[in-house]
């Protein structure tokens, strides 16, 4: 196998590029000066050639058969976006986490985050002065949302068109891996989004160069990535060895690839095998835990299998049922959405088992849908109750809060955050941020633009009869309408918020029945509809506690069940306390009637051994 970018070897720099069917192919530096080489093709088809290393770095184009300037297909930087020249960049960095070993899955508390919204700069060392309130909160580790470079300023990220090139308006390579060294320095670990399923459409030169996409699968962007067809050896390279690029060049701890699904790949040995591969070779060769985590939406056990039994080998997936089982109990408006789900069962399975739909016939889909995942870890799956796709995608683009009020938020949040999985939060929710996470572009085609917000209308005219039309996503005004406001977690409900997710951090840390990821160890009952009762229990039975949650807006009665004989309870969600832990430090003996109050979770911890 050749490789495509370009390395520097010794006082030389070598330029490299796939392109199979080509006849001839013309490097074109426009940087430090004018001139024109042509390369030279090997067997697989690459061009390659190796020029002095200089004091500054080259910008360049290439040629395909010697007629029009594209950009490098696998560039570092495009310091001019998209559509200007490559620029070569020397890898080369100070870093000082060379004692970095990274963190084991049970000790990981995601947090994702938008680069361009998360501060007013919306640069990568922006982010490095908040490190210390997220670590503070007990964020272990930041998932970024995609950052290889897309088109203009502002976008989601999965626009991304060169996926080995940091985007230049958040600071390129340089601040990428400035962020991950400051995190490594305080303990935090950085997941990665990236995006192996399509590219977007502005800028997207790969087919200029060869055959990277293919008709036989269609994917919901066009068509899809030929990982099976003709050439298709030298396509899986360029997108398996990007994984390793992250993990090796920026020290990145793990990668969420998204929609696996749409991943379509039906040679003997497929992608998801290659790519668990190279990963495990990365991982003995850097001495350290690289992460592999999947957005799926077969709800299939076939994600996290080891890729020897016939698996795609992910450590873990996320647990989209969760979210709908949870959200719809909690907003009345969530049947629009997913009209599958809304049952009190439903939300105990998902603590129970992982995957709620699990074989049944599903309203939505017309058909028979999804396996069970019992038996399965609850870390081989990621717990959360917003994330950009929840939040930006549903009417609106309203938080949860906004949709269902401070003590429903607090509901979720101990769901999440006390579950049997990898929890993870969306930048904002740990204080009740308010402003929306708008879906936003920046594209330099008109009709590109028109024709991307048409789509957004459509895709929002059956919820609410079409009242909640989506604001333009090219307009500047939708980007900064959806950036965070950090002064109002200082204060009010936005500061009791925050101390709320401090305490469920806190008690997720130090109560060992709580860091269980053994499912088998959950006990669940429903005395009444919207009224769960979850015991839970360490692997060895010695630690013991009782998770009661009210999820209607009436009161309701419950008995303590005699798992143990008393329970002392340690938070409710209804305390107005400042204390950092709200401790309540009530007793109660089991067999003792409660009344909860509406939209009320309370823990009880056991202090004495069981009853029977």
């Amino acid at each position: 196998m050749g490789f495509t970018g370009v390395k520097y070897i010794g006082n030389k720099v070598i330029f490299s590029v796939w392109a199979p069917e080509k006849e001839e192919m013309i490097l074109h530096i426009v940087h430090p000066q004018e001139q024109f080489y042509k390369m030279q093709k090997d067997s697989l088809g690459y061009f390659s050639i190796g020029l002095d290393r200089l004091a500054e770095p080259y910008r360049y184009f290439y040629r395909p058969d010697g007629k029009t300037d594209y950009p490098d297909p696998a560039s570092s930087f495009q310091p001019k976006g998209v559509h200007g020249p490559s620029e070569t960049f020397d890898q080369h960095f100070s870093w000082t986490d060379n004692e970095w070993r990274g963190l084991i899955i049970d000790d990981v508390i995601l947090y994702e985050l938008h680069v361009g919204t998360f501060t007013p700069e919306g640069t990568f060392e922006a982010i490095i002065p908040r490190l210390d309130e997220l670590k503070e909160l007990g964020i272990t580790a930041i998932e970024l949302m995609p950052v290889a470079q897309f088109p203009g300023s502002r976008n989601w990220g999965y626009d991304g068109v060169y996926i080995y090139a940091v985007q230049n308006s958040y600071g390129g390579p340089l601040g990428l891996k400035k962020l991950v060294d400051a995190c490594h320095s305080k303990g935090m670990a950085v997941f990665l989004d990236v995006v192996y399923n399509h590219l977007g459409p502005e800028g997207n030169y790969l087919s200029q160069y060869g055959p990277y996409f293919t008709e036989t699968y269609k994917v919901p962007w066009g068509n899809g990535i030929n990982y099976d067809g003709d050439w298709s050896d030298e396509v899986k390279e360029f997108f398996t060895n990007n994984a390793i690029y992250w993990f090796e060049q920026f020290h990145i701890d793990g990668l969420r690839l998204d929609a696996i699904h749409t991943i379509y790949d039906h040679s003997a040995k497929n992608f998801f095998t290659v790519l668990d591969e190279k990963r495990k070779q990365a991982q003995a060769r850097l001495g350290r835990q690289l992460y592999l985590i999947a957005e799926s939406d077969l709800n299939d056990p076939i994600t996290i299998k080891e890729t020897s039994v016939g698996g795609y080998g992910f450590d873990a997936q996320w647990l989209d049922d969760f979210h709908h089982a949870l959200c719809v109990l909690l907003d009345k408006n969530g049947k629009e959405r997913y009209e599958d789900f809304g049952q009190t069962y439903q939300i105990a399975k998902a603590f129970k088992e992982g995957f709620v739909l699990s074989g049944e016939y599903v309203k939505f889909r017309k058909r028979k849908y999804g396996a069970s995942s019992v038996g399965y870890a609850g870390n081989k799956f990621v717990a959360f109750t917003q994330n950009h796709d929840q939040v930006g995608n549903n009417a609106g683009s309203k938080r949860l809060i906004s949709s269902v009020g401070l003590k429903k938020q607090k509901l979720a949040a101990a769901a999440v955050l006390l579950s049997p999985y990898i929890p993870m939060l969306f930048m904002g929710e740990e204080y009740g941020e308010t402003n929306p996470f708008y879906y936003f572009t920046d594209h330099n085609d008109p009709g590109l633009n028109e024709a991307v917000l048409k789509g957004r209308i459509k895709e929002f005219e059956k919820f609410n009869g079409g009242d909640d039309r989506p604001p333009a996503p090219h307009e500047v005004s939708t980007f900064q309408n959806s950036k965070l406001n950090w002064d109002t977690r200082a204060s009010g409900n936005n500061y009791k918020m925050l101390l709320w997710y401090k305490s469920l951090i806190h008690l997720r840390a130090c109560n060992r029945s709580m860091q269980s990821f053994d499912k088998e160890n959950i006990f669940a009952n429903i005395p009444e509809e919207k009224v769960l009762v979850l015991y839970r229990r360490d692997s060895e039975a010695l630690h013991h506690s009782l998770m009661v949650f009210n999820f209607s807006d009436e009161t309701k009665d419950i008995v303590l069940p005699a798992y143990a004989s008393i329970w002392s309870c340690m938070l409710n969600s209804n305390a107005d306390t400042d204390q950092t832990v709200a401790f309540c430090s009530k007793i109660f003996s089991a067999g003792t009637s409660l009344e909860l109050q509406p939209e009320t979770f309370l823990l009880f911890s056991a202090v004495s051994s069981r009853v029977n």
